[in-house]
């Protein structure tokens, strides 16, 4: 396992437990709350990131969910662990956040993440067609918007930006939109 992907992981870690900031952990669902994959919009432009640089393949998106969460202003904050794979060989990445969610009683939820990502794109601008993220560890911010029909599955808007939030030289940013299924266990 390479240093990048072992900072990458412990940063992930680092914002999971500021998220959770001492806050007694409840352990009453499962260990494994949910799964989600979706297909995303690669680099859409003209979003958090402003302007689209790497071909607008699809991106293939996983996640995972953890059970044990503490409850925060009417929702409830999780552990989440994913993965965005872009189909064509253009920027992948893996992340950890915080996961912040609210849940309507008719099924309706949002919810709103902060945490780290590694990725596999380029650090600075050497590829006319790649964007320069400035660094291989970036932070990672994801937002949904959903339905679930029946406790268990759900259908869902995703975006997610990653970016070193101005820490380095060149901070091009991307993002990611989309359409993801869940399953909750």
């Amino acid at each position: 396992m390479s240093n990048a992907v072992i900072r990458a992981l412990l940063a992930g870690v680092l914002a999971v437990a500021v998220g959770f900031g001492g806050v007694p952990v409840r352990a009453d669902d499962p260990f494994v709350r949910e799964v989600k994959i979706g297909g995303l919009y690669h680099d859409p432009g003209n979003l958090w990131s402003r302007f689209s640089l790497e071909p607008h393949w699809t991106d293939v998106n996983f996640e995972v969910q953890l059970g044990p969460h503490v409850d925060v202003l009417w929702g409830s904050l999780r552990p989440a662990f994913g993965i965005t794979a872009n189909t064509r060989g253009f920027t992948s990445k893996a992340y950890a956040d915080a996961r912040w969610e609210i849940e309507s009683p008719a099924g309706i939820f949002f919810s709103l993440g902060a945490g780290a990502a590694v990725h596999d794109g380029t650090i600075g601008p050497t590829e006319r067609d790649r964007k320069a993220l400035g660094s291989r560890v970036l932070f990672h911010f994801p937002a949904e918007l959903g339905w679930r029909w029946d406790g268990h599955s759900s259908i869902s808007l995703y975006f997610e930006h990653i970016s070193n939030g101005y820490t380095q030289d060149y901070n091009e940013g991307l993002d990611a939109i989309g359409v993801r299924y869940g399953y909750r266990f």
